[in-house]
């Protein structure tokens, strides 16, 4: 009776799933930090050391695809081993790699500490990271939270790139390495207090859910595990085709976009500083894209709204070569409005895709779908900076990566299950589910 007379003037709770969407968040922004560090060590490294671009490029590649082949595997290793404890060392290793960056002398250190470590580190906090943590703790309103995660990543990857940037042109490169590294190792202690691996932890239901779901035992084996849930999806057709779309995502956003545009904004007289505003401001219209790219992932078709948004990106990027100029005029403006609105809007319908074909192992599949789009991204960056090399422009990349969007935005309708129905996939997704 006592129970029944308090409940009704007790104040109502935040579900413990939003907190540990705000550690994850955390994680990701610090993480983020670093992707788009690369296009501000490329004219720096290559005025102090001499380095080709090409030479500074095959390091960025390295970064890119880690980024991408690691993050299956760190999904599977959050089976294992927890996502507190995964996400906490592999802050602590992009900050290792940071360090170690500052006190390289020789073009393949570069690979190893830049390419290697950071790629390691920030794979296993891309957005298979955010597909598990989605997966395990919302029921409802998943596409949100999926593009709450990702305007998360660009948040992090754009809104410190002014500051690193004035760090870099005031203090050098190597200070603004230093920042991000402390700025992960602080993000730390905040990740192991408010990160929790699945609601039964807490004792309470996943965000909507209607009855109370155990904890699942943690599942051995992770490597052995993400290789079977590749074997497996790589047998059905929506695989490919998210895989190959995601692809063309990564190399016409990451590998030309977030490599690239600094450098060939500065090529034609603006300063690095204003590129990276410019570059940051993307990031901050990332933010209204992602955002309301989740909200739309959970009430419309998925394959359009990727048809749509690779489609307007294939003319933005095709007409960026004619806005570059010394100063910032209204067209280029335009172009970062609409390319920030659309430059990562296809990761929420791409997560959900993935989760309606292949169920519980959809953040897996995810993964290995991340992981072709940082296969795109690396191999933009490299041509990228051979063509820099080779024709003294980017305009030729910057057509080219137009081209493949509209491809993509033709193939994007394609993806489909055995019912013909984009919606419902159940025929499909069946034969994808990976057989322990």
């Amino acid at each position: 009776m006592a129970q029944s007379i308090r409940s009704p003037i007790e104040k109502p709770r935040i579900h413990r799933a939003w907190w540990v969407i705000t550690a994850a968040g955390l994680a990701i922004i610090a993480a983020g930090a670093f992707t788009t560090m690369s296009g501000l060590l490329v004219t720096p490294l290559h005025h102090e050391y001499g380095w080709s671009h090409g030479s500074i490029s095959v390091a960025v590649s390295v970064n890119m695809v880690l980024y991408g082949l690691t993050a299956p595997f760190a999904a599977a290793l959050m089976d294992r081993f927890g996502i507190r404890s995964v996400v906490s060392g592999a802050l602590s290793l992009v900050a290792l790699g940071a360090v170690l960056t500052t006190a390289m002398t020789a073009a393949w250190q570069l690979t190893l500490y830049w390419g290697l470590l950071v790629g390691l580190g920030t794979g296993s906090m891309a957005m298979a990271f955010a597909a598990t943590v989605a997966g395990r703790w919302f029921v409802a309103r998943r596409g949100l939270v999926t593009g709450i995660l990702t305007a998360a990543s660009v948040f992090g990857q754009f809104v410190f790139l002014p500051v690193l940037s004035w760090i870099a042109d005031t203090y050098q490169w190597r200070a603004s390495l230093v920042t991000v590294a402390l700025t992960a190792v602080c993000v730390v202690p905040l990740v192991w207090l408010l990160l929790r691996d699945h609601p039964a932890d807490a004792g309470m239901k996943d965000y909507g859910a209607t009855e109370f779901e155990s904890k699942p035992a943690p599942v051995p084996g992770a490597a052995r595990r993400t290789v079977r849930v590749l074997l497996s999806s790589a047998r059905t057709g929506p695989f490919w085709l998210l895989a190959g779309t995601f692809a063309i995502c990564g190399a016409s956003t990451n590998g030309i976009m977030w490599s690239h545009f600094v450098p060939a904004a500065n090529h034609h007289g603006m300063p690095v500083t204003i590129a990276s505003s410019l570059l940051a401001m993307v990031g901050v219209f990332n933010v209204v894209g992602t955002v309301g790219s989740g909200w739309l992932t959970d009430r419309f078709d998925a394959r359009w709204l990727l048809a749509g948004c690779f489609a307007l990106r294939a003319v933005a990027l095709m007409c960026l070569p004619l806005l570059f100029a010394a100063t910032v005029r209204p067209s280029l403006v335009a172009f970062v409005v609409v390319f920030g609105v659309l430059d990562v809007a296809t990761v929420p319908p791409t997560i959900a895709l993935a989760h309606r074909f292949y169920g519980e192992d959809g953040a897996i599949v995810f993964g290995w779908v991340n992981a072709s789009h940082q296969l795109g991204a690396g191999l933009m960056a490299f041509l990228g900076g051979v063509t820099r090399d080779l024709f003294g422009s980017y305009d030729l990349v910057w057509v080219a990566a137009g081209g493949l969007c509209v491809l993509a935005a033709l193939l994007s309708p394609l993806i489909r299950g055995g019912s013909g129905d984009g919606n419902a996939l159940d025929t499909e997704r069946r034969s994808a589910v990976c057989v322990d």
